[in-house]
């Protein structure tokens, strides 16, 4: 049997020839960013943050690139309804504010450049490592920055980009490395005097620092210069206050790797607790003698 293709009817493909089109486009657009996506992926040369950063940038472009096909594809059927959207508006607008304010803060964030795939921000009162960011959301995976042990949580957070135009985005990446670590150790108010306790307590903080100390020193002053201003360390200092309360309080700021930084807290912390008690059990021995 032959099969005569001029006697084929081609008009239910010409009917259709958007859909076709939108249908070819889509598929080549997926296949082309897959294929550079792998070679991205197995190139070995590049390091894990920076190849992060260029796959989040390729899935935002081949994703424009599909929206501007489409389009295209589309455009003559768009112009036939144009005059009957114009009534509908001021409607659309309102209902898609929020997603307006998205794409907005999506072009602040691609101009102004406050952060970048991998670094950690405060955007509003979400604090995490930048770890998506499209057209109409960064995502982050949440540090404890407010607990101070700078560790992941385990949650995630999407934060729409309209909170990018409403609230003030600070860029924390210097504190991946190095952070100023302050913490503090309150007592009750008695007779052991803290000023005694001061310089043994520096003396083992320089000991616990020894071995980061140079490279704290060099990484101090790059911040200081990337930012122009003048930060604290990498010196560590000892303050003593009191509460309305009565409590003494022993607060203690220093320069540190961000990792080891609750190591070192925790092994002050009981530096102070086995100094305190001492002073206290000198002075109650004292008291005893007179």
């Amino acid at each position: 049997m032959q099969f005569d293709i001029t006697q084929w009817d081609y008009s239910v493909l010409k009917q259709n020839k958007e859909w076709l089109l939108t249908l070819v486009w889509l598929l080549g657009v997926t296949i082309v960013r897959r294929y550079w996506k792998y070679v991205l992926r197995n190139n070995q040369k590049i390091d894990h943050d920076k190849k992060r950063q260029r796959l989040n940038t390729l899935d935002n472009a081949f994703n424009l690139l599909m929206v501007i096909g489409v389009i295209f594809v589309w455009s003559a059927e768009l112009q036939n309804i144009a005059i009957s959207i114009a009534a509908f508006m001021v409607a659309l607008v309102v209902a898609t504010k929020e997603f307006i304010s998205c794409i907005v803060g999506a072009f602040y964030k691609a101009s102004t450049r406050p952060f970048d795939v991998g670094d950690w921000v405060k955007i509003g009162s979400f604090e995490g490592e930048v770890t998506d960011s499209d057209w109409l959301s960064t995502t982050l995976f949440e540090v404890d920055l407010k607990g101070k042990t700078y560790t992941y949580t385990g949650r995630t957070t999407v934060v729409p980009n309209s909170l990018l135009l409403t609230s003030t985005v600070q860029n924390l990446n210097y504190m991946r490395r190095y952070v100023e670590h302050t913490f503090a150790i309150a007592r009750q108010g008695d007779e052991v005097n803290l000023y005694e306790i001061r310089e043994q307590i520096l003396e083992r903080i320089k000991e616990y620092s020894e071995h980061f100390r140079d490279v704290a020193i060099r990484y101090n002053s790059l911040i200081e210069k990337r930012l122009d201003i003048k930060i604290s360390g990498p010196e560590p200092k000892v303050r003593i206050t009191t509460t309305p309360e009565g409590h003494n309080v022993f607060t203690v700021s220093l320069f540190c790797p961000t990792r080891e930084a609750v190591d070192i807290e925790q092994k002050v912390t009981q530096d102070f607790m086995r100094f305190w008690f001492e002073q206290r059990a000198k002075q109650e021995k004292g008291a005893d003698h007179g």
